[in-house]
């Protein structure tokens, strides 16, 4: 058995042609897509990126393993403690070790692990590749080191690779000679002026004045993409920065599938999607919502998927994992993912989601809704309480909390009970409440240099009303909706 996981730094599928978007972003995973499965409704349980990728390599939510943040305590796995054997449980129980456990040699080609010193994604492959930049590679330096290894190994049997490619992850840094394939092309009509002046006036980094981070000075190594989105034009230049990235990187995942012997099973997938300006983030993946959560999903299985095939289910990528697992004949006891390898469109009834590196928040996803609970801002104006209709919303532009109070309350109280059952499992207790107790989410610190001076920026910005607001209230949220 042969299978390689493409893995996509960063890629939201509403971007992806398999998944319904119009710009030809992704003729090759499109190709893919036609020969194998959509599995239109795979969400991360926690986000962004080290914690994401710890749940998909361990199979177990950040509520359990107490990995939610970018930094401090729960930025690393607790240690096993006394009851640790000659080797520790998590790494002999990681996707890599069950796999070499089943027969198959594991390999990694990924500048992740040091990037966030996230090593137990290294666990039980028997070769990692570094490519050095530490998540700033173009796509044609991680499509090198993963050619020479096929061309050195594709022929064998019984092996996984994992590439992990960056773009279209900010930043924007496609090289100038690909060119901008959408110049000219439409966007998708939910954004207006209107949307884009309200955003102007509230606040938060990667929101729509400061798109690059806390301030809006865009950093030479941002080839594509503008400091601020002032109207549709600047939009329109920050997504096609997006949009060119993606193409770009499905040009050498097109090169990649052409390297591989048929009958190899190929899956793709990304650690989380981004916002393109839905809750005023531009090019990030700051929220527990739709569009930071939800991945895309694209199997291609012999014997297994049906070509041109979808699976609507509702599924987490600890799932996808432990489908990955089952296929491959590997163990899958003793993790929290449901394999979904019939792929019949059954799923989970609802998912709970979690961000806890920009904001802390919470989240629950069902039928074509999500509840939202915000715990700390992240120095953003969230409210404590949000639900979106995503099948009349599908951007997230409205929220309906306060005409559902009923349904709020229930959801929260089944969220809150999931996450508080779980959090038993956990050595540190509730991650959020430490995550708390040290002040928020990393890049959003109360304690951290930037959040005074950007403080200090609204209120020479014209937004002393939200300045006075964040020194009241620290990141809780300043209303209920």
């Amino acid at each position: 058995m042969r299978i390689l996981y493409i893995d996509v730094d960063s890629l939201r599928p509403r971007h992806l042609g398999c998944y319904g978007y119009t710009r030809p972003t992704s003729p090759n995973i499109d190709a893919l897509a036609a020969h194998g499965c959509v599995v239109r409704n795979v969400y991360a349980t926690d986000v962004p990126c080290l914690p994401s990728r710890t749940a998909f390599f361990t199979g177990r939510p950040g509520v359990v393993s107490g990995l939610v943040n970018h930094g401090g305590l729960c930025a690393d796995l607790p240690p096993e403690g006394h009851g640790r054997d000659f080797r520790n449980k998590w790494a002999e129980g990681s996707l890599a070790a069950r796999l070499f456990n089943a027969g198959l040699h594991t390999a990694s080609v990924s500048s992740f692990p040091r990037r966030h010193s996230g090593y137990q994604m290294t666990w039980g492959f028997n070769e990692t590749y570094d490519p050095g930049k530490g998540g700033l590679e173009n796509a044609e330096e991680i499509f090198e080191p993963a050619a020479d290894w096929l061309r050195r190994n594709a022929k064998k049997e019984d092996w996984f690779l994992h590439v992990n490619f960056w773009d279209p992850h900010t930043p924007y840094d496609t090289p100038e000679s690909f060119g901008n394939p959408f110049r000219g092309l439409p966007l998708e009509p939910w954004l207006n002026q209107e949307i884009i002046d309200r955003q102007r006036e509230s606040y938060g980094a990667h929101s729509a004045r400061e798109v690059p981070d806390y301030w809006p000075n865009l950093p030479p190594s941002w080839r594509w993409g503008v400091s601020e989105i002032k109207n549709l034009d600047d939009a329109r230049v920050h997504i096609d920065g997006y949009d060119t990235g993606v193409r770009y990187v499905d040009g050498y995942i097109g090169r990649l599938l052409e390297m591989i012997p048929e009958g190899t099973a190929v899956v793709l997938a990304a650690d989380h999607g981004e916002n393109l300006g839905e809750l005023n983030v531009w090019g990030d993946h700051q929220t527990a919502d739709e569009f930071t959560c939800h991945i895309p999903c694209v199997v291609r299985w012999p014997g297994v998927t049906r070509p041109g095939s979808t699976d609507q289910g509702l599924h987490t990528h600890i799932d996808l994992a432990a489908t990955i697992l089952e296929l491959a004949g590997a163990k899958t006891d003793g993790w929290m993912g449901e394999p979904f390898a019939t792929f019949d469109d059954r799923g989970r009834d609802q998912l709970y989601l979690s961000q806890g590196a920009w904001s802390l928040q919470r989240a629950v996803r069902w039928d074509e809704m999500i509840y939202i609970k915000t715990y700390h801002t992240g120095l953003k104006d969230f409210p404590e309480h949000m639900l979106f209709d995503l099948a009349a919303d599908p951007h997230e532009t409205t929220n309906i909390a306060s005409d559902n109070q009923k349904l709020v309350a229930d959801k929260e109280r089944e969220m809150e009970t999931w996450f508080a059952e779980h959090a038993l499992q956990c050595p540190l207790g509730d991650p959020f409440e430490v995550v708390q107790e040290e002040g928020g989410p990393y890049h959003a610190n109360e304690r951290a240099d930037h959040w005074a001076k950007y403080v200090q920026r609204l209120q020479e910005t014209g937004r002393g009303h939200h300045a006075a607001t964040v020194r009241r209230l620290g990141g809780k949220p300043s209303r209920m909706y």
